[in-house]
This record gives structure tokens, sequence and C-alpha cells, in this order.
């Protein structure tokens, strides 16, 4: 039996055109969130950047977010404005922020006075500087502080994005395959961790001159791109609203009491202590993977002018990492039991080889790469069961047991492999792998049950108190990450030297908390009947 089409969203391919839209310019996002973390190294010996240094300048994506309420002014003015306006202006804030961020790491930067002006001043903040929280400090590097500064503004706006887009599916999934589309968008959209641990040390090297900004100059382009996908965006969502009647910015007006009604929900607060744990143990992960690699395996150069050091590689194994993302991808959608295991073989396949060719290439960021793309296959999986059987609590208790266990495997297992150049890394392949996968679950079952604890028309505002929640630890943890990794690491000067055990061992914490939690909101699922383990679709 067919659908019966009389609105773009009751059309299978505007509705999945529209998540593709809004995919896209959350994947170019995800590609500037981490521009620097594969070249942590190169920060510290191109602009003198410790580990201190580049934690604080990471952690100060979310300072504004977290000290200035700013994810809660955007959930008003996503409640208030609609998705469309929203979604723009997030796109316009993430660009502004970009550029400043670009500036401060160019060439341009040294001897300007915008780089005396920062020497001499923000090196103490009155109240921050008090509670511990100032997103500078006295020392730290010129280009670090405005490098800080427009990772703020863009932090706003990626937020800023990301509760509209959560918005978005909800309009146009809702009812439908929604736990599918927020999977499958979370898993385009971690495509661009990938993506940034390929080509941003690419550039930084390019024509053997070491040059930072060139990397963030490539996350400008692409942030370009992504404000042309949300403007694009606009007219499908405009066209939508003519066809409903909908009135997005005038229907349901934001009152200061619908807070109240969202923080009175115990399943809400439940549900946002999981968010802020999970993501507080795999996002400032992310900006210190690839130099904890670098620490804990052991490289070896590939011989200079061979086929290995050279640039033609990087763009072989980004495509083979495409044909892993769409083979994976499509197999979830395939009619039949042939395209379906034929699909999935090819996916296998290329994994291996992209794998293969991270190993030729001796480099951690290329190994690191592979953490997104057993998630691009499984997530849209997980996604559908939870529309279709449900469960969601039960997943994300396995989901923090995963994280417990890679956490202390990078932490104890990895660096007893560090003389066996193939154990290693195969070690560190697998344990990726398993900690992307779990990373999918959030999409997958979190995000979808946010509908079921709060009112329709609230929905950006509850999204934007979860993200605030969670901004708090991404905020908190990479500085944390980084003034532990400098006391239990007095008077190491090579930054491929550092002991990463105790940080390591914080990060699975937060998975044993995240566990606790999930255990707790099973119970209360049950006890108040909050649907979370029951499917989207019925």
């Amino acid at each position: 039996m067919t659908e019966t089409i009389k609105t773009l969203r009751d059309s299978a391919a505007m509705r999945w055109t529209a998540l593709l839209l809004l995919a896209l310019a959350m994947f170019c996002g995800y590609i500037f969130m981490d521009i620097l973390s594969p070249i942590k190294d190169l920060m510290q010996s191109t602009r003198g950047w410790d580990s201190t240094a580049f934690g604080t300048m990471q952690g100060s994506e979310t300072f504004l977010n977290v000290f200035i309420f700013f994810l809660i002014f955007a959930g008003i003015i996503l409640d208030k404005m609609g998705v469309r306006f929203t979604a723009v202006l997030s796109g316009v804030v993430m660009l502004i922020g970009a550029i400043i961020k670009w500036y401060a790491v160019a060439e341009s930067f040294k001897g300007s006075g915008l780089e005396t002006w920062f020497t001499n001043n923000l090196n103490y903040i009155p109240g921050f500087d008090e509670l511990g929280v100032s997103p500078f400090y006295k020392g730290m590097p010129a280009s670090a502080k405005f490098a800080a500064i427009g990772f703020m503004i863009f932090g706003c706006g990626v937020e800023m994005a990301g509760i509209t887009v959560s918005r978005g599916i909800v309009k146009w999934f809702k009812g439908r395959e929604m736990a599918l589309a927020m999977g499958s968008e979370m898993a385009l959209a971690r495509l661009g961790v990938a993506t940034c641990m390929i080509f941003s040390p690419m550039f930084a090297n390019l024509g053997g001159k070491v040059d930072v900004s060139r990397s963030v100059a490539f996350g400008v382009v692409l942030l370009i791109i992504a404000l042309i996908m949300f403007i694009v965006y606009f007219f499908m969502d405009s066209k939508l609203d003519a066809q409903t009647g909908e009135a997005e910015e005038k229907d349901d007006p934001f009152k200061i009491s619908d807070l109240g009604q969202i923080m009175k929900s115990s399943g809400f607060w439940l549900v946002a202590l999981l968010c802020v744990l999970y993501y507080s143990a795999i996002f400032p992960f992310q900006k210190y993977a690839v130099n904890m690699l670098q620490c804990n395996l052991s490289f070896t150069t590939p011989e200079a002018g061979s086929f290995w050091a050279g640039t033609t590689v990087t763009i072989v194994q980004y495509a083979i990492m495409l044909v892993v993302a769409a083979t994976a991808f499509v197999s979830n959608f395939s009619k039949t039991k042939g395209m379906k295991y034929g699909m999935l073989t090819i996916s296998i396949l290329a994994l291996i080889v992209f794998c293969y060719m991270g190993y030729m290439r001796q480099s951690a960021e290329t190994v690191f790469a592979v953490f997104p793309l057993l998630a691009v296959g499984i997530t849209p999986i997980l996604g559908s069961y939870v529309d279709h059987k449900g469960k969601a609590a039960s997943m994300l208790m396995i989901g923090s047991l995963l994280l417990i266990f890679c956490h202390l495997t990078f932490a104890f297992v990895l660096p007893q492999f560090k003389d066996s150049s193939i154990g290693g890394i195969a070690i560190a392949y697998l344990t990726i792998l398993v900690l992307g996968s779990s990373f999918s679950l959030v999409p997958a079952s979190l995000w979808p049950s946010v509908p079921k604890l709060v009112d329709a028309k609230i929905i950006g505002s509850a999204y934007a108190l979860i993200f605030w929640i969670q901004n708090i630890g991404l905020w908190l943890f990479p500085l944390l990450i980084g003034k532990v990794l400098d006391k239990t690491n007095p008077g190491v000067t090579d930054p491929t030297q550092l002991d990463y055990t105790w940080p390591l061992i914080m990060l699975a914490g937060l998975g044993v908390a995240a566990l606790i939690i999930g255990l707790i909101l099973k119970a209360v699922d049950k006890k108040k009947g909050l649907g979370l383990e029951e499917p989207n679709i019925k």
C-alpha cells in the first residue's frame, strides 16, 4: 500500500532530501569542530601551545553556551522563530567564528597589533578567575586566546545548529521513521570526524612546509557550504509550512514557565545527565585521541617520495572511506538479501583496505579516522530497531558498558603493545571501531526519546536545555584532560611522549556514572511509563 502524498513530508524522497541537507551542514560543522585535533603536536611546535593551552582553547567552544546561557536563548529563538530562520542564523554564526579562528592561527597574526594586545590582555577575568572557569589565563599564547574567542562564537553556532537539526527532524519525521532519521543524520555528520582526521594533517603539511592555518581555512570553506545547505533547507521548509498552514513563528509563543514544565520531569533530567556523561567521554577524547595514539604506539615515517608519504594516498584513502560508508549505509535499505549482503561484503572489504592503508601510512590520524565508520553502518540499524521494537533505555546502558571497556583498553592494554607495530595498531583499530559503535547508540536511542518526555511546542527548549547541560561537560573535560596531562607529565617536552593513563581513567569513570544513571532511568521508565522502552512506530 503506497503512502498518500499531500505535503512534502508525506513524500519519502522529500523527507530524506530535507534530512540530507541538514546532515551535510552538520557534517561540515563536525569537521571544523575537530579541525585542530589531529595536529595537536604541530600546534605545540609551531604556535607554542602546551596541553593546557590546547585544552583551554578546545574547551572554549562551549564557554558562551554554558556561562552566558546562549544555548537557552538559542532554544527560545528556535521555539519563537522556527527551524528555518534558526538554521540560517546558526550557519552565519558558525562561519563568523571560524574566520576569526583561522586568522588567529595564520602567519599574518604573528607580530600583529592584535597579537600584542592579546599577549598583554585577558590575563585576568574578574569573577571567572575566582571561580576557576576563565577561558583564558596568564601566559596563554596570544594566538590561543584569539582562537578561543573565534571558537566560542563558532560553538554558539554549531550547538544552535544541533538543536535546530533535531527539531527539524522531529518536524519532518514525527510519526514516521524518526529514530532512523536521527541515527542516519548523525551517522553522516560523524563522517566529518574521519574527514577531519584525514585532511587536516594533509593541508597542514602541504608542499612540505607546515602551516596549520591551511587546515582551518579548509574548514572555513566547508562552513560556507554548510550555510548554503541551510539556505536551501530554508526554502524547502517554507514550502512545507505553506502546504500545511503551519506558522512556527506565531503559534505557541515561548513562555518562561515552559522551562519549569521541562524541569519537573525526572525522566528529562536522567536523559540530560546521561547525555552529558556520555558525550563528555567522547567529544573531549576526540580532541586528544590522535596525540594519545602517537604516545602509545610506535610509528615509522614512510620513506620520503614513496606513495605512502605523498598526498595522493590521502585522496585514495578518503575515496575508500566513502565506499565503506556508502555501502554500509545503503545495505540498511536494500530490499533483497542478495543486495543487502553484497553491499555489506563490499563495505567490509573496503574497511579492511582502509585500515591497511592507515597502517602503511604510519600516522595516528589515519588510524583514528576509522572511528565513525562502523557507526555509519549500524546507526540506521539501531534507529530502525528503536522505531519498531523500542528498548532505548537498554541500548543506552549497553553504550555505557562499551565506553568503559574502550577507555580502559586505551589506558592499560594499548601501551603494552607499543613495540608491536602490527599488534598495537590492530588493538587500536578494534577499540576505536567499538567506541564509534557505542557512540551511535546515543542518536539512535536518546534523542528520539525527548519528544516522549515533553510537550511538542517546547521541544526546541527541551533540546536546548539538554545541549546546555551537555556543554558543561564539553567545556570542562577538554580543559581537565589538558591540565591532568601537564600535571602527570612534569618535564616532558616531547608531545608524543605523554602518559595518558589518568585522563583515560577519568573518561572511563564517566562511563561508570552513565551506566548507573542508565539503570535508574530504566527503573523510572518502568515505574512511570515514560515509554522509553516502547517503539516509536506503533
